[in-house]
């Protein structure tokens, strides 16, 4: 999955429109032989390093907006506590996610990836956790699509933080409940994260999971963001988690061939 993710991210820079703006990539290892968790997370280390390295580059160019093409969720991470420095704190964020990603070290799954909006809101393992710069409050965060908490402490910790959150039959049609929270929240700007597993993949299949069904189509999510980017200053895009499998599979074959 972790080298999925990595070509993923190549593919949707290749297939993005054509802009003026500046590209960065953050330089990430793929030579990784055993994995370790630390502290309740796994690849501990290595992403600490590689947060290091895209909070370097976000400091280095100052963006005022960031679009992130692939990876896995925790992309957001930097980019959104980044911005949130940047404008003292007036921006909200939308997790178009299948999953909350709210899971801490300690709990069942050590996937950082899942840790990902807890980390945005300053919770986690502080050895990665220290180095961002800043953090969002719970109640400028809303979860859209969710369709799987996984266990039901996660669930109840939705409840616990106050989390906001729309399921994909709430905004299947219309994205009216969540641009009225969006319009309530009082931010002037808002960061979105897309998670590419949000999607139904009887409409496509585009993620490290096929499942559950029930999700969003394209179509829906599309809509849903430009809707929110309508509604309010867009200065953050994240489009994550993109396993393109056939491209894989392909990859895989050319490897194995005389070339």
């Amino acid at each position: 999955a972790s080298r999925g993710y990595y070509l993923g991210a190549m593919l949707l820079n290749f297939l993005a429109p054509e802009t003026k703006n500046e590209t960065f990539e953050v330089p990430v290892r793929t030579d990784i032989s055993e994995r370790i968790e630390t502290d309740g997370v796994l690849d501990h280390d290595i992403i600490a390093e590689q947060t290091r390295a895209a909070l370097e580059l976000l400091r280095i160019a100052t963006p005022d907006k960031v679009v992130t093409l692939g990876g896995e969720c925790s992309v957001s991470v930097p980019v959104f506590t980044y911005l949130a420095e940047k404008y003292n704190g007036d921006v909200a964020i939308v997790w178009v996610d299948a999953h909350p990603d709210i899971t801490l070290p300690g709990d069942d799954y050590n996937g950082y990836h899942a840790m990902a909006l807890t980390a945005c809101m300053g919770m986690g393992d502080k050895g990665i956790i220290g180095q961002l710069p800043a953090k969002i409050s719970p109640s400028d965060v809303c979860l859209a699509g969710l369709r799987e908490c996984e266990y039901p402490y996660i669930e109840e910790r939705v409840q616990q933080l106050g989390l906001a959150h729309f399921s994909p039959a709430q905004l299947a049609h219309d994205s009216a409940p969540l641009i009225e929270w969006l319009k309530s929240n009082g931010k002037s700007r808002v960061m979105v994260h897309f998670d590419m597993d949000v999607m139904d993949p009887a409409d496509i299949i585009a993620a490290v999971a096929d499942g559950p069904e029930g999700g969003l189509k394209l179509t829906e999510v599309v809509r849903i963001i430009n809707d929110i980017a309508s509604a309010k200053e867009l200065v953050a895009l994240t489009v994550a988690e993109p396993m393109p499998r056939i491209a894989i599979r392909l990859k895989k074959m050319l490897s194995q061939l005389p070339l």
